[in-house]
């Protein structure tokens, strides 16, 4: 007898699997859901709590090497051997380096491929061709700051920002404050605008704003799940976003991608000289 023709007494089909590894005050598992192709499932766990709000060393706490990789240790304890930190702060923080270092943390810890969400807003520029970015984040602007100096250090210049100043519940900011933020963030030379923060919903903004602005919106839950799930030879789901429509998987672009690589980024600039950065460009709209 076939596994076709055994019916129900054979089980269900095998499926693939992300762990996720988040911050303890995430809201938005739904959201990250929504990207999913049917036959994948998220296996995830948060990082112990921290009584504080979201400032520059809540960032650097919640990111510790030895926080993210017992998350790490628990999704790759069954099915997930590809896992995903999904907090920007976290995994821009610390810059080119300490993000580099995080996913060498995460490989060592036991995941086949590891990414962070910062790291795979950087990947999914590079896929794009996109090196001049305008960026909106609901942070307070030291950690703004922070993140447009992350992206400086990979070859992406930032043209223009815009931030709410929020150091708590994010996840409340209505899509209609989030449009208009992502809006004035908006410059003529930007060739697309990073939305950050992973507690910031999106979903269902992120075509018609691409169809109102006329370029690209990369926000990082949608980065985070892209990136994840063509580690497993996977689409992500999300109709009429560029990010997904306009890539394929690795080996449809000739990206190289492989296993435990250096963050399994397509870096948009040479590595830098040990000690040095680039410098964060001027701003607009600060």
């Amino acid at each position: 007898m076939t596994p076709e023709t055994q019916g129900p007494l054979f089980g269900p089909a095998p499926r693939g699997a992300l762990g996720v590894v988040i911050p303890f005050d995430m809201e938005l598992d739904a959201e990250l859901w929504r990207w999913l192709p049917a036959d994948v499932d998220l296996l995830l766990t948060r990082t112990p709590f921290l009584d504080d709000v979201v400032t520059v060393e809540f960032a650097r706490e919640v990111a510790q090497a030895g926080i993210v990789t017992d998350g790490v240790r628990s999704v790759t304890a069954g099915r997930a051997d590809v896992v995903l930190y999904a907090c920007s702060s976290g995994s821009f923080v610390r810059g080119r380096a300490g993000q580099e270092e995080l996913v060498r943390a995460m490989n060592d810890a036991g995941s086949r491929e590891a990414v962070t969400a910062s790291g795979a807003v950087v990947e999914a520029l590079s896929a794009l061709g996109i090196r001049r970015v305008a960026t909106a984040t609901p942070y307070l602007p030291s950690l703004s700051l922070l993140m447009e100096s992350f992206l400086n250090e990979y070859g992406v210049g930032v043209t223009g920002s815009a931030e709410l100043g929020l150091d708590r519940r994010i996840w409340e900011v209505p899509y209609a404050q989030t449009a208009e933020l992502i809006r004035q963030a908006d410059t003529p030379d930007a060739e697309a605008i990073v939305v950050s923060c992973t507690n910031l919903p999106t979903y269902d903004l992120i075509a018609p704003l691409e169809a109102e602005l006329g370029k690209p919106i990369i926000t990082a839950n949608q980065a985070t799940m892209w990136s994840g799930l063509r580690r497993l030879g996977r689409l992500a789901n999300g109709e009429g976003q560029s990010l997904l429509h306009r890539t394929g998987l690795p080996g449809q672009l000739g990206l190289g991608l492989t296993a435990r690589t250096s963050c399994s980024l397509l870096p948009l600039v040479p590595e830098a000289p040990t000690g040095s950065a680039s410098a964060p460009q001027v701003l607009t709209d600060r």
